[in-house]
């Protein structure tokens, strides 16, 4: 296996995630669960894990009775990102390659 494939990143939740923060700034909870499709609680848990973990920073602000929660990856996080990504890449890289190889072996 690839040294840069994160099995924790790997959790479908987990990389929709940081794939939506890795192109802004800070992203709204409520936009993260809306895009997800997912619970308000179970994107709790996947921020709280990713957070523990050092990907995220979780910033919580009193606008007027409405709390907002917005999210940020850390330069942790984006390096994992970045890093899984390319392990993922490559993975795709080398099936492509194998199914040529493959397809070039066969009779037409």
């Amino acid at each position: 296996m690839d040294p840069r494939f994160d099995e924790f990143l790997h959790v479908p939740a987990r990389l929709s995630i940081v794939a939506l923060l890795a192109p802004a700034a800070w992203v709204d909870f409520g936009f993260l669960r809306d895009t997800i499709g997912t619970s308000d609680s179970a994107l709790s848990k996947h921020v709280s894990a990713l957070a523990e973990a050092g990907y995220v920073t979780v910033r919580k602000d009193q606008q007027s009775r409405a709390r907002r929660t917005s999210v940020q990856l850390t330069p942790q996080g984006r390096h994992a990102f970045q890093q899984h990504a390319a392990a993922l890449e490559h993975i795709v890289a080398a099936a492509h390659a194998a199914h040529g190889a493959t397809e070039a072996g066969r009779p037409s």
